[in-house]
């Protein structure tokens, strides 16, 4: 059981990765573009979850579907797995849904 959100986050991150893999929307579209914003995006929440934690915004309880593994005080090992799938699951969102708006304004025209 104290693997089951790490596995999840990582079937998470697949099933979105098909998805993109399936319409070409972010990774599959530019992947050194997609790279670079997957990468930043999640150092920065990265950051910003390390000045929360420093200044006692952010803690962590334990809990019994977490590995337990810290890799600082109060910072999780599948924190920068959480994030990385939020900035990719984002990024698909933005594109898929641009290409839906931008495919209504074709046939509109």
């Amino acid at each position: 059981m104290r693997l089951l959100y790490l596995g999840l986050l990582l079937v998470s991150i697949l099933c979105v990765g098909l998805v993109d893999a399936r319409w070409r929307l972010f990774l599959w579209a530019a992947p050194r573009r997609a790279w670079t914003v997957l990468l930043t995006g999640t150092a920065f929440l990265l950051l910003w979850d390390v000045v929360g934690i420093a200044t006692g915004i952010f803690s962590r309880e334990g809990n019994p579907i977490s590995t337990g593994i810290l890799l600082a005080p109060h910072l999780p090992i599948e924190e920068p797995v959480f994030l990385l799938f939020l900035v990719q699951l984002t990024m698909v969102v933005y594109a898929g849904s641009r290409r839906i708006l931008e495919s209504r304004r074709e046939r509109r025209a």
